[in-house]
């Protein structure tokens, strides 16, 4: 910058971004002294080398926010979980919430999980477990892509979806065509998604996982698939 710039001459950018030529250094450094401004090289690798006529504070403050701004729309993507209760027999309507949750997930660029959980006897009937994740993966695949097939580890069967931008795009421009909020943005989901993990908390300590013969039977079969 100014006087640091040691080779001359300099391909030159005035205050108003236009290309001036080739000049000579002292020329250019005078041309910002006259107008109290900088000179700035921004080009060291060209030659001639390219330099700007800039108020370099200024420059330095508005780089800053850009940077500021640009570090808040990435997203830093995690591995979320959506748990569908204790066992297989949870309400319709609570799994409309779990996949708006799972959605608001997608929507700000994590990957899921989708996590079933089987109680006793319903480990005997893992079908019902896969019918079900297919009924998800179609419903979630409106916004995001299927990473890995439903499986089965224990009683937990569990599958992951991960954000598709392209689709998301789509969605969001499809919500706001018909007037509607898309999932992160709903105030109310939070309050619905608390509510049915505190019930599903109080609900497991009033009657904990017991080890059925028909369970142990069937994660013995598991094993050795």
């Amino acid at each position: 910058m100014n006087e640091r710039i040691r080779i001359s001459p300099v391909q030159l950018i005035d205050e108003n971004e236009e290309n001036v030529g080739v000049v000579e250094t002292h020329e250019a450094l005078r041309r910002a002294r006259d107008l109290g401004l900088d000179l700035v090289e921004m080009s060291a690798d060209a030659r001639p080398p390219v330099c700007r006529i800039i108020d370099f504070g200024r420059y330095k403050y508005e780089q800053a926010k850009k940077d500021k701004e640009r570090k808040k729309k990435q997203t830093v993507s995690e591995l979320k979980e959506v748990r569908l209760g204790r066992s297989m027999k949870i309400d319709p309507h609570d799994i409309g919430i779990r996949m708006k949750q799972a959605k608001k997930f997608l929507l700000e660029g994590h990957k899921v999980q989708i996590v079933q959980q089987f109680r006793g006897r319903e480990m005997a009937h893992r079908e019902r477990g896969y019918d079900r994740m297919r009924d998800i993966i179609t419903e979630l695949e409106e916004l995001g892509k299927l990473e890995t097939e439903p499986r089965m580890a224990g009683r937990r069967m569990s599958v992951i979806l991960g954000p598709d931008k392209r689709k998301i795009e789509a969605y969001r421009r499809k919500m706001e065509k018909e007037g509607r909020k898309t999932e992160e943005k709903d105030e109310e989901l939070a309050k619905q998604v608390a509510e049915i993990n505190e019930a599903d908390a109080k609900a497991e300590a009033a009657s904990p996982e017991p080890e059925t013969e028909a369970t142990t039977e069937a994660t013995a079969e598991e094993s050795k698939d």
